[in-house]
């Protein structure tokens, strides 16, 4: 690889604009609808609230602007408070806005997300295995899986916040 075209590539691309990427729900439709149904069965049965507490400090953690936006208004249009919501990011130090049960899954949330730093520590799953029935924890643990892809798809394909291209 040569690092000056690299550099200069980079340079370029800058210079000129994003480049176009792929529409990837257009392009791999049977991935897109498969990650659809992946979301839909981790949300079953889960309360709202604690679905968009997740995907929000997961949106956060990944740096993903598109779901952020997404979220935070899925979360205001079921009636979270904005006092919560500006929490997400500090919950660490706002404990006391989320019930025992939200902050084991943001717990998880963080370990899953961040899996890379440390894997997913006994702790971690072990706070989350008190607060959830064991068919609860797997799907709050597969609607984290569901999100932390949702944001590499957004990211990958710079999708835009505030153009919340979801159909039906």
């Amino acid at each position: 690889m040569n690092t000056t075209n690299n550099t200069n590539n980079t340079m370029d691309t800058a210079a000129t604009g994003p480049v176009a990427r792929i529409d990837f729900a257009r392009t791999a439709p049977k991935v897109f609808k498969a990650v659809i149904g992946l979301d839909a069965a981790a949300r079953e049965g889960l309360d709202p609230a604690l679905v968009e507490l997740i995907q929000i400090r997961a949106s956060h953690l990944n740096g993903c602007a598109y779901c952020l936006h997404m979220h935070t208004n899925d979360a205001r249009k079921a009636g979270e408070s904005e006092d919560r919501l500006h929490m997400v990011a500090v919950w660490r130090e706002a404990r006391n806005f989320f019930t025992a049960k939200e902050q084991a899954a943001l717990v998880l949330t963080d370990a899953v997300t961040r899996v890379a730093d440390a894997g997913v520590p006994d702790s971690a799953y072990a706070e989350a295995a008190a607060q959830f029935e064991e068919e609860e924890l797997a799907r709050v643990l597969a609607l984290i899986l569901a999100i932390n892809t949702w944001n590499r798809i957004a990211l990958a394909t710079a999708k835009v916040a505030g153009t919340d291209e979801r159909r039906g």
